[in-house]
């Protein structure tokens, strides 16, 4: 079994490059919002219990499973430990029911002002609905920006299997197939 972590700040791609990756190896996608929006649907505001818990439904049937591997997108601040626990806790689930599970951290940076302009394209908009009112989507993105440090520092990601990826101007294809030959996936 395989779990990539594929992080990175908001609008940076991490959707779009795990479809990408996904189409090219055996992974299979779970992207971050594939729990929020429903979430948000049924409650009309982030409900981070019934976030967590439908996340951790996921991870404990997929890591149960005969599946190759998962991908999985999430925002890791850095400055916060309850970010770091979290993804111990995922491990954990995997551990638990595939003690041979291999993890793979792949970091996705571009700069805001990148970003920016990702925030509003049609393929985000068509999959985050809670990111189709444009203004507020950009002062959330500005927001988390300050308040949170979403790129980690030189050396800061203790792990194996790390790959930092600057994809300012790399196209989601070239960034899978360079995330999939880095770890022969």
């Amino acid at each position: 079994m395989k779990l990539l972590f594929l992080i990175g700040d908001t609008a940076v791609g991490k959707m779009t490059v795990g479809r990408e990756l996904m189409k090219i190896t055996d992974l299979r996608l779970f992207h971050n919002h594939m729990t929020i929006e429903p979430v948000l649907e049924v409650f009309g505001h982030f409900h981070t219990r019934a976030i967590l818990r439908m996340r951790d439904v996921v991870f404990e049937e997929f890591a149960a499973s005969d599946g190759y591997g998962l991908i999985f997108t999430l925002m890791w601040a850095f400055d916060i430990q309850s970010d770091w626990n979290y993804v111990e806790h995922i491990k954990g689930i995997f551990l638990q029911k595939a003690p041979d599970t291999t993890f793979y951290y792949v970091e996705l940076i571009a700069p805001q002002s990148v970003r920016l302009e990702r925030n509003a394209t049609e393929n985000r908009l068509r999959h985050k609905s809670s990111k189709r009112d444009l203004e507020d989507s950009r002062r959330r993105l500005i927001e988390d920006d300050t308040q949170h440090r979403f790129v980690s520092l030189e050396g800061e990601i203790p792990f194996e299997n790390y790959l930092r990826l600057e994809n300012t101007d790399l196209p989601p294809q070239l960034a899978a197939q360079r995330i999939k030959e880095a770890f022969d996936l």
